[in-house]
């Protein structure tokens, strides 16, 4: 059978098509920052480093944020490995299992969670934690959350051990998305106590088992603008 020949123009069209989607990619990967272990400031508990900037978490209790300078854009790609050896209950004293994002997270009473909570409930729950005047854990515990009620929001699957996800969480002003797998699980207002925040990106864990990479979008340039300081002992 004789082969079918392409016209020259319907050739370069296909090139151009092709190099157009190659140019999205890389733009899209050289907008996200990879956090590794250097450039985490780990307030509670560990974070180990794996190879590749991956991270491992193995402790009941976990939190920590980035010591570089990023957009409120933050993309955990992570392996839940379920539960951890031993079990730390909230100050609430509730039990329970989960893993989420920080944002604007001025300090330990004065931030924003999106929270993919696993056990004893599956779902997907943003919280604004605001404590004016108070900066460490000692002084504002566990008082000054406020879930906030989405203006629209999807159910998130349910984490079983071995199961990989990608969860991201976006901040433009008071206006917030959470993605799973690139879906919108949650989308709202956090209202203006939240932008008035100041401070980086992070993560935090309980009672969960996870492996992680860890991005967050560049704040200009190609590389951090600067470090922030680390403040170990200020946990949530």
């Amino acid at each position: 059978m004789p082969r079918r020949i392409l016209p020259c123009a319907a050739y370069f069209l296909i090139l151009a098509a092709a190099a157009g989607v190659a140019a999205r990619g890389n733009s899209a990967d050289e907008r996200m920052l990879p956090i590794a272990r250097a450039h985490l400031c780990v307030t509670e508990g560990s974070v180990t480093e794996l190879p590749g900037d991956r991270l491992s978490v193995s402790v009941p209790k976990m939190r920590a944020y980035a010591t570089v300078s990023t957009l409120q854009d933050v993309t955990a790609h992570f392996t839940y490995l379920g539960a951890t050896g031993g079990e730390a209950r909230l100050g609430s004293g509730e039990l329970r299992r989960q893993f989420g994002l920080k944002l604007h997270a001025q300090d330990a009473c004065n931030l924003v969670y999106a929270m993919w909570r696993i056990e004893p409930e599956s779902r997907l729950v943003v919280s604004v934690k605001s404590n004016p005047g108070q900066h460490t854990s000692a002084e504002c515990g566990n008082r000054g959350y406020r879930n906030v009620k989405p203006r629209r929001s999807s159910q998130v699957p349910l984490l079983r051990p071995r199961d990989t996800h990608t969860l991201r969480g976006e901040m433009n002003g008071e206006e917030m998305k959470v993605l799973v797998d690139g879906a919108v699980v949650w989308e709202g207002s956090v209202g203006k106590e939240a932008v008035a925040f100041a401070g980086p990106v992070g993560m935090r864990s309980d009672n969960a088992r996870l492996e992680i990479e860890l991005q967050a979008g560049r704040s200009g340039g190609a590389q951090p603008d600067h470090e922030l300081a680390c403040r170990v002992g200020e946990s949530e």
